[in-house]
Protein backbone atom coordinates (compact mmCIF):
# COMPACT_ATOMS: atom_id res chain seq x y z
CA UNK A 1 0.00 0.00 0.00
CA UNK A 2 1.31 3.42 -1.13
CA UNK A 3 1.15 6.00 1.80
CA UNK A 4 0.31 9.02 1.33
CA UNK A 5 2.54 11.94 0.91
CA UNK A 6 3.51 14.16 3.83
CA UNK A 7 3.07 17.61 2.98
CA UNK A 8 5.32 19.95 5.34
CA UNK A 9 4.85 23.78 5.31
CA UNK A 10 7.75 25.76 5.08
CA UNK A 11 9.23 27.57 8.09
CA UNK A 12 9.27 30.71 5.79
CA UNK A 13 5.83 30.43 4.50
CA UNK A 14 4.98 29.97 8.73
CA UNK A 15 6.50 33.33 9.32
CA UNK A 16 5.25 34.91 6.66
CA UNK A 17 1.93 34.13 7.99
CA UNK A 18 2.95 35.17 11.83
CA UNK A 19 4.40 38.16 10.50
CA UNK A 20 1.38 39.27 8.75
CA UNK A 21 -1.34 38.41 11.44
CA UNK A 22 0.89 40.28 14.47
CA UNK A 23 0.56 43.33 11.81
CA UNK A 24 -2.75 43.05 11.35
CA UNK A 25 -3.42 43.24 15.12
CA UNK A 26 -1.35 45.47 15.71
CA UNK A 27 -2.63 47.73 12.98
CA UNK A 28 -5.43 49.63 15.14
CA UNK A 29 -2.76 50.59 17.93
CA UNK A 30 -0.56 51.14 15.28
CA UNK A 31 -3.12 53.76 14.09
CA UNK A 32 -4.04 55.22 16.89
CA UNK A 33 -0.80 56.42 17.93
CA UNK A 34 -0.04 58.00 14.53
CA UNK A 35 -3.52 60.04 14.69
CA UNK A 36 -3.08 60.65 19.04
CA UNK A 37 0.90 60.34 18.97
CA UNK A 38 2.68 60.99 15.79
CA UNK A 39 0.22 63.82 13.83
CA UNK A 40 0.71 66.35 17.51
CA UNK A 41 4.58 65.79 17.71
CA UNK A 42 4.98 66.68 13.83
CA UNK A 43 2.38 69.54 14.41
CA UNK A 44 4.50 70.75 16.93
CA UNK A 45 8.00 70.47 15.76
CA UNK A 46 6.85 71.85 12.68
CA UNK A 47 4.39 74.96 14.24
CA UNK A 48 8.48 75.67 16.24
CA UNK A 49 9.36 77.04 12.88
CA UNK A 50 6.76 79.87 12.36
CA UNK A 51 5.24 82.87 14.15
CA UNK A 52 1.98 81.66 15.05
CA UNK A 53 -1.04 83.42 16.90
CA UNK A 54 -3.51 81.44 19.17
CA UNK A 55 -6.58 83.46 17.72
CA UNK A 56 -5.46 83.43 14.28
CA UNK A 57 -3.77 79.86 13.76
CA UNK A 58 -4.17 80.17 10.20
CA UNK A 59 -1.90 83.36 9.47
CA UNK A 60 1.36 81.93 10.10
CA UNK A 61 4.99 82.98 8.90
CA UNK A 62 8.33 81.52 8.42
CA UNK A 63 10.56 82.48 11.05
CA UNK A 64 13.50 79.61 11.12
CA UNK A 65 15.20 79.31 14.10
CA UNK A 66 14.16 82.63 15.76
CA UNK A 67 11.89 81.00 18.27
CA UNK A 68 14.27 78.55 19.56
CA UNK A 69 17.09 81.31 19.55
CA UNK A 70 14.33 83.72 21.39
CA UNK A 71 13.45 80.67 24.02
CA UNK A 72 16.89 79.98 24.52
CA UNK A 73 17.87 83.51 25.47
CA UNK A 74 14.99 83.74 27.91
CA UNK A 75 16.07 84.19 32.05
CA UNK A 76 12.78 82.79 32.52
CA UNK A 77 12.94 79.60 30.55
CA UNK A 78 16.80 79.24 32.33
CA UNK A 79 15.16 79.52 36.09
CA UNK A 80 12.29 76.99 35.09
CA UNK A 81 14.07 74.55 33.45
CA UNK A 82 16.49 74.50 36.77
CA UNK A 83 13.17 74.28 38.98
CA UNK A 84 12.41 71.16 36.87
CA UNK A 85 15.76 69.56 37.74
CA UNK A 86 15.47 70.27 41.25
CA UNK A 87 11.47 69.10 41.76
CA UNK A 88 12.23 65.93 39.25
CA UNK A 89 15.68 65.06 41.98
CA UNK A 90 13.72 65.98 44.89
CA UNK A 91 10.58 63.78 44.00
CA UNK A 92 12.25 60.97 42.66
CA UNK A 93 14.67 60.62 45.45
CA UNK A 94 12.21 60.29 47.77
CA UNK A 95 10.19 58.02 46.05
CA UNK A 96 12.75 55.70 45.37
CA UNK A 97 13.88 55.63 49.11
CA UNK A 98 10.14 55.36 50.53
CA UNK A 99 9.23 53.16 47.42
CA UNK A 100 12.38 50.62 48.08
CA UNK A 101 11.78 50.33 51.65
CA UNK A 102 8.03 49.43 51.74
CA UNK A 103 8.87 46.87 49.05
CA UNK A 104 11.43 45.43 51.41
CA UNK A 105 8.95 45.75 54.11
CA UNK A 106 6.30 43.65 51.80
CA UNK A 107 9.21 41.25 50.77
CA UNK A 108 10.40 40.08 54.15
CA UNK A 109 6.29 40.03 55.25
CA UNK A 110 6.10 37.43 52.00
CA UNK A 111 2.33 36.44 51.47
CA UNK A 112 1.10 38.37 54.96
CA UNK A 113 1.65 41.35 53.08
CA UNK A 114 -1.18 41.25 50.57
CA UNK A 115 -3.62 43.31 52.29
CA UNK A 116 -0.73 45.82 53.38
CA UNK A 117 0.31 46.41 49.64
CA UNK A 118 -3.43 46.95 48.75
CA UNK A 119 -3.60 49.98 51.48
CA UNK A 120 -0.45 51.09 50.10
CA UNK A 121 -1.70 51.30 46.98
CA UNK A 122 -5.22 53.38 47.32
CA UNK A 123 -3.20 56.85 46.37
CA UNK A 124 -2.82 55.24 42.89
CA UNK A 125 -6.27 55.24 42.58
CA UNK A 126 -6.39 59.00 43.28
CA UNK A 127 -6.65 61.92 40.80
CA UNK A 128 -3.84 63.91 40.38
CA UNK A 129 -6.48 67.10 40.75
CA UNK A 130 -8.16 65.82 43.73
CA UNK A 131 -4.32 65.03 45.50
CA UNK A 132 -3.44 68.53 44.70
CA UNK A 133 -6.56 70.21 46.65
CA UNK A 134 -5.96 67.89 49.26
CA UNK A 135 -2.64 68.81 50.48
CA UNK A 136 -2.99 72.41 49.43
CA UNK A 137 -5.53 72.45 52.50
CA UNK A 138 -3.31 70.47 54.41
CA UNK A 139 -0.05 72.84 53.52
CA UNK A 140 -2.36 75.86 53.37
CA UNK A 141 -0.58 79.30 55.44
CA UNK A 142 -1.54 79.42 59.05
CA UNK A 143 -4.89 76.81 59.07
CA UNK A 144 -2.95 74.09 57.59
CA UNK A 145 -3.45 70.50 59.22
CA UNK A 146 0.40 69.66 58.96
CA UNK A 147 1.06 72.85 60.85
CA UNK A 148 -1.27 72.38 63.41
CA UNK A 149 0.07 68.91 63.67
CA UNK A 150 3.74 69.94 63.99
CA UNK A 151 2.37 72.49 66.46
CA UNK A 152 0.97 69.99 68.46
CA UNK A 153 3.55 67.97 68.59
CA UNK A 154 5.71 71.09 69.48
CA UNK A 155 7.78 71.05 66.48
CA UNK A 156 7.43 73.97 65.36
CA UNK A 157 6.13 76.94 67.83
CA UNK A 158 3.09 77.78 66.25
CA UNK A 159 0.83 77.24 63.05
CA UNK A 160 1.95 79.94 61.20
CA UNK A 161 5.61 79.23 61.82
CA UNK A 162 6.13 77.35 57.94
CA UNK A 163 4.36 79.16 54.92
CA UNK A 164 5.11 75.79 52.74
CA UNK A 165 3.19 77.67 50.08
CA UNK A 166 4.07 81.29 50.38
CA UNK A 167 7.85 80.92 50.90
CA UNK A 168 9.65 81.23 47.95
CA UNK A 169 12.49 79.46 49.47
CA UNK A 170 10.60 76.47 49.61
CA UNK A 171 7.34 76.32 47.82
CA UNK A 172 9.45 74.40 45.11
CA UNK A 173 9.78 70.84 47.43
CA UNK A 174 6.53 71.60 49.28
CA UNK A 175 4.41 70.75 46.27
CA UNK A 176 6.36 68.14 45.35
CA UNK A 177 5.12 66.19 48.50
CA UNK A 178 1.28 65.01 46.59
CA UNK A 179 3.52 64.17 43.67
CA UNK A 180 5.40 61.50 46.32
CA UNK A 181 2.61 60.59 48.46
CA UNK A 182 0.73 59.52 44.78
CA UNK A 183 3.08 57.58 43.43
CA UNK A 184 5.59 56.06 46.05
CA UNK A 185 3.28 53.14 46.24
CA UNK A 186 3.88 52.85 42.22
CA UNK A 187 7.75 52.65 42.94
CA UNK A 188 6.83 50.49 45.71
CA UNK A 189 4.67 47.52 43.80
CA UNK A 190 7.96 47.22 40.76
CA UNK A 191 10.44 47.16 43.13
CA UNK A 192 8.13 44.25 44.87
CA UNK A 193 7.49 42.78 42.05
CA UNK A 194 11.37 42.82 41.30
CA UNK A 195 12.14 41.33 44.29
CA UNK A 196 10.06 38.23 43.22
CA UNK A 197 11.81 37.92 40.55
CA UNK A 198 15.43 37.26 42.36
CA UNK A 199 16.33 33.44 43.11
CA UNK A 200 16.02 32.35 46.35
CA UNK A 201 19.28 30.34 46.34
CA UNK A 202 21.21 33.71 45.49
CA UNK A 203 20.18 35.45 48.85
CA UNK A 204 20.86 31.77 50.32
CA UNK A 205 24.24 31.46 48.78
CA UNK A 206 25.10 34.98 49.92
CA UNK A 207 24.29 34.17 53.59
CA UNK A 208 26.03 31.02 53.80
CA UNK A 209 28.90 33.04 52.50
CA UNK A 210 28.78 35.26 55.57
CA UNK A 211 27.16 38.38 53.78
CA UNK A 212 25.44 40.24 56.85
CA UNK A 213 22.03 42.48 55.45
CA UNK A 214 23.32 45.53 54.10
CA UNK A 215 25.84 43.47 51.91
CA UNK A 216 23.32 41.25 50.67
CA UNK A 217 21.24 44.72 49.78
CA UNK A 218 23.87 46.54 47.94
CA UNK A 219 26.03 43.32 46.76
CA UNK A 220 23.54 41.16 45.74
CA UNK A 221 19.79 42.92 45.12
CA UNK A 222 20.61 46.26 44.47
CA UNK A 223 22.81 45.07 41.14
CA UNK A 224 19.61 42.31 40.19
CA UNK A 225 17.33 45.32 40.99
CA UNK A 226 19.25 47.64 37.60
CA UNK A 227 16.41 46.55 35.30
CA UNK A 228 13.54 47.43 37.14
CA UNK A 229 15.62 50.46 38.50
CA UNK A 230 15.75 51.51 35.11
CA UNK A 231 12.21 51.43 34.18
CA UNK A 232 11.29 53.18 37.22
CA UNK A 233 14.08 55.93 36.70
CA UNK A 234 12.49 56.79 33.33
CA UNK A 235 9.02 56.33 33.64
CA UNK A 236 8.83 58.02 36.53
CA UNK A 237 12.12 60.47 35.62
CA UNK A 238 9.60 61.79 32.57
CA UNK A 239 6.41 61.81 34.59
CA UNK A 240 7.82 63.92 37.27
CA UNK A 241 9.37 66.19 35.12
CA UNK A 242 6.47 66.89 33.13
CA UNK A 243 3.94 67.71 36.36
CA UNK A 244 2.02 70.65 35.84
CA UNK A 245 -1.46 69.63 37.33
CA UNK A 246 -0.36 68.73 40.36
CA UNK A 247 1.39 71.98 40.60
CA UNK A 248 -0.53 74.48 38.91
CA UNK A 249 -3.74 73.64 41.33
CA UNK A 250 -1.39 74.33 44.38
CA UNK A 251 -0.22 77.91 43.24
CA UNK A 252 -0.62 78.27 39.90
CA UNK A 253 2.96 78.89 39.40
CA UNK A 254 3.63 81.15 42.35
CA UNK A 255 4.76 83.07 44.26
CA UNK A 256 6.66 84.82 41.63
CA UNK A 257 6.76 82.12 39.58
CA UNK A 258 9.37 79.99 42.55
CA UNK A 259 7.01 76.94 41.42
CA UNK A 260 6.75 77.66 38.03
CA UNK A 261 8.39 74.84 35.86
CA UNK A 262 8.57 73.85 32.25
CA UNK A 263 5.32 72.18 31.31
CA UNK A 264 3.79 75.92 33.14
CA UNK A 265 5.98 78.17 31.52
CA UNK A 266 5.01 76.15 27.85
CA UNK A 267 1.40 76.70 29.09
CA UNK A 268 1.87 80.27 30.02
CA UNK A 269 3.18 81.06 26.45
CA UNK A 270 0.75 78.97 25.26
CA UNK A 271 -2.67 80.49 26.44
CA UNK A 272 -1.35 83.58 28.48
CA UNK A 273 0.77 84.82 25.60
CA UNK A 274 -0.81 83.16 22.99
CA UNK A 275 2.39 82.39 21.46
CA UNK A 276 2.03 79.13 19.78
CA UNK A 277 5.57 79.18 17.97
CA UNK A 278 7.44 79.60 20.77
CA UNK A 279 5.27 77.49 22.96
CA UNK A 280 6.13 75.20 20.54
CA UNK A 281 9.84 75.63 20.48
CA UNK A 282 9.85 75.13 24.31
CA UNK A 283 8.06 71.99 24.34
CA UNK A 284 10.06 70.67 21.17
CA UNK A 285 13.47 70.87 23.36
CA UNK A 286 11.52 69.99 26.35
CA UNK A 287 11.19 66.78 24.25
CA UNK A 288 15.03 66.35 23.28
CA UNK A 289 16.43 66.80 26.54
CA UNK A 290 13.91 64.03 27.72
CA UNK A 291 14.50 61.63 25.39
CA UNK A 292 18.46 62.05 25.61
CA UNK A 293 18.22 61.60 29.08
CA UNK A 294 15.73 58.32 29.05
CA UNK A 295 18.16 56.82 26.33
CA UNK A 296 21.18 57.50 28.66
CA UNK A 297 19.70 55.97 31.80
CA UNK A 298 18.56 53.11 29.58
CA UNK A 299 22.02 52.58 28.56
CA UNK A 300 23.73 53.14 31.51
CA UNK A 301 21.94 51.33 33.87
CA UNK A 302 20.54 48.39 31.15
CA UNK A 303 23.19 48.08 29.58
CA UNK A 304 25.65 48.00 32.54
CA UNK A 305 22.89 44.77 33.47
CA UNK A 306 23.52 42.99 30.42
CA UNK A 307 27.45 43.14 30.84
CA UNK A 308 27.58 41.36 34.11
Amino acid sequence: MIGAARYTIPHETIMSSQTRFATLMMAPAMLFLGVMVAYPIILLVTNSFFHVELLKPAARAWIGLDNYLRVLRSGRLADAAGRTLRYTVFALFFELVFGFMAALLFNALGARSRWHRTVFALPLMVSPIVAGILWRFLLIDQVGIVNYALAGLHLIPDPSAISWLSNADIVLYAVSFPDIWLTTSFVALIVFAGLQNIPRDVIEAAKIDGAGAIQRFLFVTLPLLRPVIAVVLIVRGVDTAKTFDLIWIQTEGGPNFQSEVLSMNIYQRMIRYGDVGQASATATLFLVVMLVLAVLSYRFIWGRTRNV
